[in-house]
């Protein structure tokens, strides 16, 4: 099968991205050659291009942390019908191409109705958010919870479901998407005034639970938000996306402190998210994965959540998509279309 593919060859600017040819072998044993309609713009393509994704694979490598397609073919031993079904999946890497082939265990039924490009905008954020608010800080009805970078692709995803499990949702963005923000039902505060002062205001006694994907020092504000018995979940390091050095270093010291809070009295708990934990123990993880991103899907297909698709391109201008995406000037994710 020949394939049209994005390839990431080094620390380059998204110029530097490479469109390539080439043919793919024909699935084996417990693999799905899939067409791929989506595949998003995500912020860990952001950071791989500058070689600070944790565990990122050796240059060259195809970017594309999930996609949506058609099964168009099954290696031996596997299922003959999973052809012409559409499916979605997470693979961290080898999504942007126009074919890709996935382990039939990663593959998760789209529903009849929904778009690609919309399915798209909720595999690896509506999955994220699922398990930090439900798994993780386990937000009811009544909370408050602040999300940092509400309108970001996490963020509108987090919001949406924490304002359908009843919680009061403050969220930090650009004063530019804060009209945009209140429609859905989030109250907004100004990234850049004061955050904390403006979340005291709002919330005196404190938030119930932080979502920070920013790190350094949001991350402790974050923890200074925290009613007693709050919980932080930290899951990024956006704050040191542009800095040069190691990359594993930031998440080791924000481990280190994490854990530091931990062992200190007043009744927080500070943990990080990682979507991908777990994953050695392999068929739990797919169950787990399949089983959320199934409610998440169901959620969209009955309209009780809203696809934020900032913009849609076709395959040969990643480096369009790339550089919009790292603009911070849209709501939602952005789309590439094979």
């Amino acid at each position: 099968m020949l394939t049209t593919r994005i390839v990431l060859p080094g620390l380059v600017e998204p110029d530097g991205l490479r469109v390539e040819h080439t043919d793919l072998p024909a699935p084996a044993t417990g693999q799905a050659l899939v067409a791929v309609e989506a595949t998003g713009v995500s912020y860990a393509e952001q950071q791989m291009r500058r070689g600070k994704y944790y565990d990122q694979p050796a240059f060259p490598f195809v970017p594309g942390y999930d996609l949506v397609g058609t099964v168009v073919e099954v290696g031996p031993g596997t299922p003959a019908d999973l052809v012409g079904r559409r499916i979605a999946a997470m693979t961290k890497t080898g999504g942007w191409s126009t074919h890709a082939l996935v382990d039939v265990g990663d593959l998760v039924p789209v529903p009849d109705g929904v778009e690609a490009a919309e399915a798209s905008t909720f595999i690896v954020n509506g999955v994220t958010a699922w398990q930090m608010l439900h798994r993780g800080a386990r937000v009811r009805a009544g909370q408050t919870v602040l999300v940092h970078g509400v309108n970001g692709g996490v963020g509108t995803v987090l919001a949406q479901l924490a304002l359908r499990a009843g919680a009061r949702v403050l969220g930090t963005a650009s004063a530019r998407h804060h009209d945009a923000l209140r429609a859905l039902g989030v109250e907004p505060v100004d990234y850049r005034g004061d955050v904390e002062a403006r979340v005291r205001d709002l919330a005196p006694s404190g938030v119930d639970a932080v979502f920070d994907h920013v790190g350094g020092e949001v991350l402790a504000a974050s923890h200074r938000l925290l009613r007693r018995g709050g919980t932080l979940v930290s899951y990024g390091t956006a704050a040191t996306r542009d800095t040069t050095g190691n990359a594993t270093l930031p998440i080791l010291k924000l481990f280190v402190r994490l854990q530091w809070w931990n062992l200190r009295p007043g009744g927080h708990r500070a943990t990080f998210f990682n979507v991908w934990a777990g994953r050695r123990n392999r068929a739990r993880f797919q169950a787990r994965f399949r089983e959320d991103l199934t409610q998440v899907f169901a959620l969209l297909a009955r309209g009780e959540l809203r696809a934020h698709v900032a913009a849609t391109f076709p395959l040969e201008r990643a480096a369009d998509a790339l550089r919009l995406a790292e603009s911070r000037t849209v709501v939602g994710r952005v789309v590439l279309l094979p």
